[in-house]
């Protein structure tokens, strides 16, 4: 068993779950501890958001890391960048902290094999919001965990759930990986989409999630409206979508009411509003967007504003009950937070939970749907 596995089977009663995974010490406890060096794994802002909580909680860190083909002898936060086989020959028995986030496979595959050989743990910073999934955050929102985890419809979903909990609080990989679930069981049992959807695509990038959309209902829909905030992102968007017809795309933010907000252009996929922004952004509501018209499918991936964006459109969810394919991981508190907000606006919706392939848990998506 791994150092510090919290050791829970899966087929214990929620009850028992929460008390047990509580009862440990989580990462950051752990790192406090060691004897070991830690080699923080990346150079990105998710590890800045690392770096920032172990100085927080006075961990030494004793090097940075990147891959082989990526060191160039740069420099991250005061460290010169290293390649693992540097690390291994100045530190052999080391922790590495994962410390980047991806979902290509190569990339993941690369960091298991590195977990075979080390000790690789996986920091889990939210990529918005200041709130750290630790285990005095669990026990502050304890109820609302408990909550959240009675409104999953499918044993699946339940695993997932305390799968990911206890990856968030331990670090350990294999809780991930072991939950990791491809995105056709959830469109083709769980969406089950039709030729005749009224689709609206919130943070709709260069198209993919369209893409996706016509994957599934091989190429059949009744209309497509799409909003994409960033302006080089929309152009992109706009050529990629130009042969179809019967849809309607927006260079706009979603929000809880209509205004203009600062808006952050510079991380590209995950450009975000955020009060440092340094352009103006027009942002709506989905309630603004359907107040005269239906929507049977949303899809929400919005760097953080999900809360706002159903806020915006509790009419419309609350009148047209569409199927909802929501990300569940900008924010820590996403994981009830979110389900609990829309329970209380359609307690008829069915709520499942699936985590597909990326490194942290960053394609935890929450879909809906009604009962039948």
């Amino acid at each position: 068993m791994p150092e510090n596995d919290i050791g829970v089977n899966n087929n214990l009663e929620e009850h028992d779950f929460f008390d047990t995974v509580l009862s440990r010490e989580d990462i950051w406890q752990r790192l406090q501890k060691t004897q070991r060096a830690v080699i923080i794994y990346g150079t990105g802002n998710g590890a800045d958001k690392v770096l920032n909580e172990l100085d927080r909680l006075n961990v030494r860190v004793h090097g940075v890391m990147a891959s082989d083909d990526f060191v160039r002898g740069q420099r991250f936060r005061g460290y010169t960048v290293q390649k693992l086989s540097e690390v291994g020959q100045q530190y052999p028995n080391p922790i590495i902290l994962i410390a980047f986030g991806t979902q290509r496979r190569e990339v993941m595959s690369q960091i298991l094999s590195i977990a075979e050989k080390h000790t690789v743990l996986c920091a889990d910073v939210p990529v918005y919001g200041d709130h750290i999934f630790n285990r005095r955050f669990c026990l502050e929102h304890l109820s609302e965990l408990r909550q959240a985890y009675h409104l999953l419809s499918d044993e699946l979903s339940r695993q997932t759930y305390c799968n990911v909990i206890r990856f968030k609080l331990t670090g350990e990989l294999h809780y991930l990986t072991e939950s990791f679930s491809a995105k056709d069981e959830a469109f083709i049992n769980l969406m089950k989409l039709n030729d005749h959807e009224s689709y609206l695509d919130l943070g709709a990038y260069r198209g993919d999630t369209i893409d996706e959309l016509l994957h599934y209902t091989d190429g059949h829909y009744q209309h497509i409206t799409a909003l994409e905030p960033d302006r080089k992102t929309f152009l992109k968007l706009k050529e990629h979508t130009a042969w179809l017809t019967e849809r309607q795309l927006f260079n706009m933010g979603i929000w809880d009411h209509d205004t203009d907000l600062k808006f952050n252009a510079s991380q590209g996929r995950g450009s975000s509003i955020a009060s440092s922004g340094s352009e103006s952004l027009p942002v709506t509501t989905i309630d603004t967007l359907y107040r005269k018209r239906k929507v049977s499918y949303i899809k929400m991936d919005v760097e953080g504003a999900e809360e706002k964006a159903i806020t915006g459109g509790k009419a419309v969810i609350v009148r047209d009950k569409p199927k909802l394919n929501i990300a569940l991981y900008h924010r820590s508190e996403d994981i009830f937070s979110i389900p609990l907000l829309l329970h209380s606006l359609v307690p008829d919706y069915s709520f499942y939970i699936r985590q597909h392939p990326h490194i942290p848990a960053w394609d935890l998506n929450l879909y809906c749907t009604l009962q039948t």
